[in-house]
């Protein structure tokens, strides 16, 4: 690109998080940065907006564009874009998240969700994720590549309506066997919701539980995962089900 991209970080761990500090801190070395982060933890938020109560922005560094906001990561999308920008940013990227978001994580996601609330402005944006769940994880040795790979992406560009969904294996930066783009892997969470007490008649529960994935299919990104490589899924908006759409054209022959 001619000019100095500008570019929208985002996240789901909130502003303290070292995922969005180090994230930042590469993206420094791009483009002009924008840090726009929840204020707290939001995880496992999804694509959720805030609207039961009014959102609060504040800037938090004089030196440079961080700001926390009291809403979700999709609220951080649209507020920056409405309210912080000086214009549509040239790249979108969320993350780096704390833990796995492949498979049906991505469902769950707010790091995820954040990117492709981008996605829906037209934005070319990009979720990072490792999956180590320890905030003390060093991720410095992936510098290189997420540098490298969203350079590429600032050149090339993305297919419109298409996020890139980027999941690293829990294992030091030099067993990485390379990256592969997958599918997503098919999977499911067997919870087990704890009692933690009782207060009248209100039962209060915490969630815990077991991630159950397939592991045989070598072309999602679960097989890629646990083989150490970097996975990279390219998630749709379009939730339509085109095969479902013509087996069920049958019925409207119904007249109701």
């Amino acid at each position: 690109m001619k000019n100095k991209p500008l570019i929208l970080v985002v996240n789901d761990d909130g502003i303290i998080s070292n995922g969005i500090s180090f994230l930042s801190s590469v993206m420094s070395e791009l483009g002009e940065v924008f840090v726009v982060a929840p204020n707290q933890n939001r995880s496992g938020v999804s694509h959720a907006m805030t609207l039961d109560r009014d959102i609060y922005i504040e800037k938090i560094n004089d030196k440079k564009n961080h700001f926390i906001c009291s809403g979700t990561p999709v609220d951080c999308v649209k507020l920056s874009i409405d309210k912080i920008l000086p214009r549509l940013p040239d790249l979108c990227v969320s993350g780096v998240n704390h833990g796995s978001n492949h498979s049906i994580n991505s469902l769950y996601s707010g790091t995820l969700h954040g990117a492709m609330e981008g996605t829906i402005h037209g934005i070319p944006s990009l979720s990072f994720s490792h999956l180590s769940y320890s905030e003390s994880i060093d991720l410095s040795g992936f510098k290189n590549f997420i540098k490298m790979f969203t350079l590429e992406i600032l050149n090339s560009g993305i297919e419109r309506g298409v996020t890139l969904n980027i999941n690293i294996p829990d294992v030091d930066s030099a067993k990485i066997k390379g990256l592969k783009i997958c599918k997503q892997g098919v999977g499911n969470w067997k919870e087990d919701f704890c009692k933690t007490r009782k207060v009248g008649d209100k039962q209060y529960y915490s969630v815990t539980g077991k991630f159950n994935q397939q592991k045989n299919d070598l072309e999602s990104d679960t097989w890629a995962l646990e083989n150490n490589f970097i996975s990279i899924v390219p998630i749709t908006l379009d939730l339509t089900s085109g095969k479902t759409i013509d087996s069920l054209k049958y019925l409207e022959k119904y007249d109701f």
